[in-house]
């Protein structure tokens, strides 16, 4: 599995109509992730439920208005800067009623072939041949709304790391723990971490604001608002900020738990700085430094 760099409204277009735009930014068995425009008025899949995997979405842009739990009668409107995290077993719809553009990131973790039935509906295919997580609500109406995880714009615990600063949208403690996304603040001249790798997780990063630096390998990009990076695992990466203005990016791991890396780090007050004492608790989280040959 190679690592994906994507430049902004890059990806695999499944879906591009006066009303609707949709992009595969990654399909793997751990994540799959869509970057999609709606129009004003633009409705979304009717009331549906997923049985093994959680449906996110984070707003972009705009706002988008959904329907869970049973018979999708709770309303939940969710404007830029908000994630909802729908867990297995719950109905939800969504769709854009406001006035302007919505733009958003979807994330179905793990993936479940999500990429697979966009290409089936895409390519006028029968969806039931892609299998995918996907089924009618249930008699019974499903679980109920309040397991749906909500987190608007000024929501979501953030820590220190250093210099940066993390807020978490969703843990791995949120749902099944398939996923976990944080909203990363980088300042200028950030360096990042040192070289490393995760053997069990995926790592992506979609750049909000900033340029965002990001070397994988022996490979060094530069990634503009709207850039995706992933990183599959076993494969060297970090990023920094090399820029004279701060970088905000989103961070995507799947599955999710690597966030309690960041929050014991940054109980640890001064020693956070000190490279030895993260690489002493590091590899509780799956944080592997590599050391490069000189």
């Amino acid at each position: 599995m190679e690592a994906i760099f994507l430049e902004p409204g890059a990806g695999e277009l499944t879906s591009d109509t006066a009303t609707r735009r949709v992009t595969i930014k990654a399909d793997l068995p751990q994540v799959a992730i869509t970057e999609s425009l709606y129009a004003p008025g633009q409705r979304g899949p009717a009331p549906h439920v997923h049985r093994q995997h959680a449906d996110a979405l984070y707003v972009l842009e705009g706002a988008l208005v959904f329907g869970i739990g049973p018979g999708a009668a709770e309303e939940v409107e969710a404007h830029a800067g908000s994630l909802v995290l729908v867990p297995a077993g719950v109905v939800h719809t969504f769709g854009n009623e406001g006035a302007d553009q919505a733009r958003f990131l979807n994330i179905h973790a793990p993936g479940m072939g999500f990429g697979e039935y966009l290409r089936a509906m895409r390519d006028a295919r029968s969806k039931d041949a892609a299998r995918f997580d996907s089924f009618d609500p249930p008699a019974d109406g499903g679980d109920p709304a309040s397991e749906v995880v909500v987190r608007g714009p000024d929501d979501g615990e953030t820590v220190a790391v250093g210099p940066a600063r993390a807020t978490f949208k969703a843990e791995g403690s949120d749902g099944a723990g398939t996923f976990s996304l944080s909203d990363g603040r980088l300042p200028p001249g950030f360096q990042g971490p040192p070289l490393h790798r995760h053997e069990t997780f995926v790592d992506s990063f979609f750049v909000l604001e900033g340029t965002l630096t990001v070397h994988v390998d022996d490979d060094a990009r530069e990634a503009p608002p709207g850039s995706f990076v992933l990183v599959p695992p076993g494969t060297p990466h970090t990023l920094s900020n090399a820029g004279d203005e701060p970088v905000r990016e989103l961070n995507v791991m799947a599955p999710g738990g690597f966030e309690q890396y960041l929050k014991e780090v940054a109980r640890t007050g001064d020693g956070s700085s000190d490279p030895q004492f993260l690489a002493s608790i590091a590899s509780k989280y799956d944080f592997h430094a590599v050391v490069q040959p000189y």
